[in-house]
């Protein structure tokens, strides 16, 4: 089934952009702009700056600290502290990147990355707060109640589901003795020119996928769908950007409008999910309850925002 999918798929897309070239042109251009003039500088530092933290081992001593703050609160191991505080902070898809490179230099469990990396992977508050609330909506007046909307639904399930299991030490990072070795703390130009290269990696994929993703929102306008809540839907589970920058221009009512945009944003789009695949390839992670996970936040932000703005 998959050899005939993905060339049709392929197929169609190229023949958008040779019948349609100046709309697939302006979709490009949208999607580069907005990797360039939003994700770049403010992805890009982070990203260099959480490789160099992780593998010089200089996050440890300081994670370790916070969690026995937190641990009787929330339940996370020492390493799930920094990728579940920078999901939430700096935004997707920091939380699932950070989450997989963990899991890879052996500083956390594949089971715990598993789980983790379905609710550390949000939309950031900036752009929350700015695009959406204040660019599309012009209701800064609710930032405050679109951030407990959107991130706390995923909190609640995984402690949840997370509340009476524990946390372990992976297993390559035991010695035969069976006690953890001491970590040591060590800071290198060649760690430093890796995190650079490597943040440089990141936002490269994320760039070609938001090109990829911002033309094919844009073929979504040539579907014959009358009802333009039908066309909010399918552009916004596409490519929230497109799909929120769309939906506002409708100059539907708030009750809609709001709901809406805040369903693409805990979902992420089509884009998002790709993108999020695309950082944990390497960890081999399940997409599945990633999906289950994402499908639950939209449904729950969906109805709560309904319930607010009613």
């Amino acid at each position: 089934m998959k050899k005939i999918i993905y060339p049709v798929i392929l197929i169609v897309f190229l023949l958008y952009i040779l019948i349609f070239p100046e709309e697939a042109v302006s979709a490009a251009t949208l999607g580069l702009n907005l990797w360039y003039e939003k994700m770049l500088p403010t992805l890009l530092p982070f990203s260099i700056l959480s490789y160099i933290l992780i593998h010089s081992g200089v996050l440890d001593g300081f994670a370790k600290a916070v969690h026995r703050l937190l641990k009787h609160i929330f339940p996370v191991s020492s390493a799930g502290i920094y990728p579940l505080t920078a999901g939430l902070l700096f935004g997707f898809p920091m939380g699932s990147k950070i989450t997989a490179d963990l899991v890879t230099t052996g500083k956390m469990t594949r089971e715990e990355g598993q789980r983790l990396f379905c609710v550390c992977n949000n939309i950031s508050p900036v752009f929350i707060g700015s695009f959406i609330l204040n660019d599309s909506l012009n209701r800064p007046d609710l930032r405050i109640s679109s951030y407990l909307i959107l991130y706390t639904p995923p909190l609640v399930l995984y402690m949840l589901q997370n509340s009476r299991r524990s946390f372990t030490v992976p297993e390559e990072s035991l010695p035969s003795s069976g006690k953890p070795l001491k970590k040591t703390t060590s800071m290198s130009f060649q760690i430093i020119d890796a995190g650079i290269m490597n943040g440089l990696e990141t936002l490269a994929k994320l760039g070609g996928y938001i090109i990829i993703f911002a033309i094919l929102a844009q073929m979504t306008m040539l579907l014959p769908l009358s009802h333009p809540i039908l066309k909010c839907l399918l552009i916004g589970f596409t490519e929230i950007t497109n799909g929120i920058s769309y939906t506002a221009g409708q100059n539907m009512d708030l009750s809609i409008t709001y709901p809406l945009m805040m369903a693409y944003t805990a979902f992420g789009g089509i884009s998002g999910f790709a993108q999020t695949a695309s950082m944990v390839k390497e960890c081999r992670f399940s997409m599945v309850p990633y999906l289950l996970t994402k499908l639950f936040q939209t449904i729950s932000a969906y109805l709560l925002a309904l319930l607010l703005i009613h």
